[in-house]
C-alpha cells in the first residue's frame, strides 16, 4: 500500500482545509515546489495534488505550479481539481501528469469519464467525495443525492483505474479514516480504491493496512505530515513493514456510514 503526501494548492500555495471548508484553510507552505521535492526525497512513491482553485471555479488556475512540480519530479504525479474536459485532460497530460482525478464531472457529465478511459487508458481516476456516504461535487460545496458506492460501481465499469475515496467529515480532522464506508465500498467494486482523510497516525495506515487485499492500494496522508504527527519515511517504512493484524480495531469508525 502507498503512502501518498498531499499538496493542496490554494492560490498558489500549499495549504488544507478542514472537512472541506475554504474558510478553514490553514497555510502550510508559499512554496509548493519546494513541498513536493521534500516529499520526493523522503521517498513518496508518488504525489497526489489537487488544485483547490480549480475544483471551485470549474477549471484549473494553478497550471504553472503543476508543470513545474511535474518538471522536478521523477516520481508519479496525480492531479485533481476542475478537470472537467477533455482539453484540460491532455493539456495536463502533455504537461507531465500522470493520472488525472476527475470528481464532479463523474457525477454530472459519466459519457465523459467513459469516453477518456478509452483514450487515455489506465490515467483516469474518479475522486468520490463523501458526506454520509453522499457524493459531494464542485469543491466539496454542493452535496448531491448520489450514493458514493453506487457512483463507484458506474465508474468501474466505465474503466476507470481507480477511485479516490474521501470521507469529507474526516478531511483536516486527524480524527483517523473512516473504515466501516471504505470497507463498505471497496468490497464492492473491483478496482484499487486509495483512502483520503483522517489519517493521523502509523495506527490508522495500519488499520488501512488491513484492507489492502479488498483493493485499498494506497492511503493519502495530508495535515499529520504537515503538522508533525506523523512523519513520512517512517510511515512507509512502516506500511512496508507492516503487522495490522496486531492493531486494535478502529471501534468509531463503525457507528458512521
Amino acid at each position: 500500500m502507498d503512502v501518498i503526501p498531499a499538496i493542496d494548492l490554494l492560490e498558489g500555495r500549499c495549504v488544507r482545509l478542514y472537512q472541506g471548508d475554504y474558510a478553514q484553510a490553514e497555510i502550510f507552505s508559499e512554496n509548493p515546489l519546494e513541498m513536493a521535492l521534500k516529499w520526493a526525497d523522503q521517498g513518496a512513491p508518488r504525489l497526489h495534488v489537487v488544485d483547490l482553485d480549480g475544483a471551485k471555479r470549474g477549471l484549473p488556475t494553478n497550471h504553472g505550479v503543476l508543470q513545474d512540480i511535474c518538471a522536478a519530479l521523477t516520481i508519479p504525479v496525480q492531479v485533481g481539481g476542475g478537470i472537467r474536459d477533455r482539453q484540460t485532460v491532455e493539456s495536463l497530460l502533455e504537461s507531465g501528469v500522470s493520472q488525472v482525478i476527475l470528481g464532479t464531472a463523474a457525477v454530472e457529465n459519466p459519457l465523459l469519464v467513459e469516453e477518456l478511459c478509452q483514450a487515455f487508458p489506465g490515467q483516469i481516476l474518479v475522486g468520490i467525495d463523501a458526506r454520509n456516504g453522499q457524493v459531494a461535487t464542485k469543491g466539496w460545496l454542493e452535496t448531491t443525492t448520489v450514493q458514493a458506492v453506487d457512483l463507484a460501481q458506474r465508474m468501474a465499469e466505465m474503466g476507470v483505474a481507480g477511485i479516490i475515496y474521501t470521507d469529507i467529515e474526516r478531511d483536516g480532522t486527524l480524527q483517523g479514516p473512516n473504515l466501516h464506508a471504505l470497507r463498505d465500498l471497496v468490497s464492492q467494486v473491483s478496482i484499487p480504491v486509495i483512502a483520503s482523510g483522517g489519517v493521523s497516525s502509523l495506527t490508522d495506515l495500519l488499520r488501512l493496512l488491513s484492507l489492502e487485499a479488498m483493493g485499498v492500494t494506497g492511503a493519502i496522508v495530508g495535515k499529520a505530515i504537515y503538522s508533525g504527527a506523523l512523519n513520512l519515511p517512517d510511515a512507509i517504512q512502516a506500511v512496508g513493514q507492516g503487522r495490522w493484524q496486531d492493531v486494535p480495531p478502529d471501534l468509531s469508525s463503525t457507528t458512521i456510514a
